[in-house]
């Protein structure tokens, strides 16, 4: 059935999305990205040093994350996303400004703190929004571009760290930086936002705005945790999103090292990193052709990451960083369904609070993949840690596949059926 809702102007659509797009590059354009690591090295942190500030980094991460997930369902989401690169630019500010590592500490807990305020809030508003303007069926394709302009502000950073501090030091990169950050924030005040309505998961309309009113924040945050643990659907697209974003989500930091285990030097690393990039580029913007996946054919995009990962990382060869592309622009397709399946099938008002407990999840499995993978790595080696590690996609893939129900797509439209559901 067409309701009058799906026939939303144009221009609203493409404020939304472009104020996204332009929002996803500028919070990715930090120049800091590349050389932190170097950073941390010239002021003389050692390496347990550096990693002790990865782990206090992925902690900030999961305390935060829920309960700014609840804030932005009970306070405006747009105002967390203006409020986010402020605090992320405020820590890599200190760390220009007073290297040492309890600046590099505070760095980090403020930029896991502005990553926890997006997380959760982004996906709602843009979801919600959508759904408003009778477009959630878009949510997918809309989300996997917003992915690939935050991956062509990486690949700008690339381009542009090794300049700027060639010219003017870190200081030039932290003001840069700094600056970029700002612009996110400015971008972010253009995101439009009307809580009012939402009718995805359900056949009567609820009132997002009034139902926020009357619940406080603790109260928001029960109720999106209370979803998560009684609504089996929303549980198992909440653990799906986390076991697909997380393996490879943890697996992108270990690519430096697998490229300099094939023989190459470490002037050819950064071309070898941005062919698997450009995979996770083409990967984001494949999201509207799989749309049109079903349940079987999502197994099927899962078994091929598994594949391409192991093969490629098992050939020893830099040639193999092309398989390793493929999986990981297979990886962003399959993370960006997921994601679209589980906003499909939130309900009630804590939608962000419900997508930030996807967030938490995926920071746990990141650092047990860390761990897992060090001690794989350190037995075997770089190659065999990878292959084996990459094993979690055929695991997941199974299980979708022997499911009793499956629907015909895996699409994010509000009247679809998700997988499973």
């Amino acid at each position: 059935m067409t309701h009058l809702a799906s026939r939303a102007p144009d221009p609203a659509v493409r404020r939304l999305t472009v104020t996204l797009y332009g929002y996803a590059f500028l919070s990715d354009l930090v120049l800091l990205y590349p050389l932190y690591v170097v950073l941390f090295a010239d002021t003389g942190l050692s390496v347990g040093q550096i990693s002790s500030l990865f782990v206090l980094w992925s902690a900030a991460g999961i305390v935060f994350e829920v309960p700014s997930g609840a804030w932005a369902d009970v306070v405006s989401r747009r105002l967390l996303l203006c409020l986010a690169p402020l605090v992320t630019g405020a820590g890599f500010a200190l760390w220009v400004l007073v290297p040492s590592y309890p600046a590099f500490a505070v760095g980090f807990l403020l930029w896991g703190a502005g990553g926890a305020l997006v997380s959760g809030a982004l996906e709602a508003l843009v979801f919600t929004e959508l759904d408003r303007l009778g477009a959630a069926g878009r949510y997918a394709r809309v989300l996997g571009r917003a992915r690939t302009a935050g991956v062509l502000g990486v690949v700008v950073t690339g381009v542009l760290a090794g300049p700027v501090l060639a010219f003017g030091g870190y200081p030039a990169v932290g003001v840069a930086t700094v600056f970029a950050c700002q612009l996110a924030a400015a971008v972010a005040t253009r995101f439009p936002e009307h809580r009012r309505t939402s009718t995805v998961a359900s056949d009567a309309p609820v009132s997002d705005q009034d139902d926020a009113d009357d619940l406080g924040w603790w109260e928001t945050m029960r109720a999106g945790v209370a979803q998560v643990r009684t609504h089996p659907p929303v549980r198992a697209a909440v653990l799906l999103v986390a076991v697909v974003a997380a393996d490879w989500g943890a697996l992108d930091e270990f690519t430096p090292l697998l490229a300099l285990d094939t023989g190459v030097g470490a002037k050819a690393v950064p071309l070898l990193l941005l062919l698997i990039w450009a995979g996770v580029t083409v990967g984001g913007l494949l999201a509207p052709a799989g749309e049109r996946l079903g349940t079987r054919g999502y197994a099927a995009l899962l078994a091929l990451v598994a594949v391409a990962l192991a093969g490629g990382a098992l050939i020893g060869h830099p040639a193999g960083f092309v398989l390793i592309a493929v999986a990981f622009g297979a990886a962003q397709l399959a993370t960006v369904l997921a994601d679209a399946r589980l906003q499909a099938r939130i309900t009630g008002t804590s939608r962000a609070t419900v997508t930030s407990l996807a967030g938490m999840a995926t920071d746990v499995l990141i650092i047990v993949t860390y761990a897992g993978y060090g001690l794989l790595a350190t037995v075997a080696s770089n190659a065999v840690a990878f292959a084996l590690t990459a094993g979690a996609y055929l695991v997941v893939a199974l299980v979708l596949v022997t499911q009793r129900r499956s629907p015909a797509h895996l699409g994010s439209s509000p009247r679809s059926t998700g997988p499973g559901r």
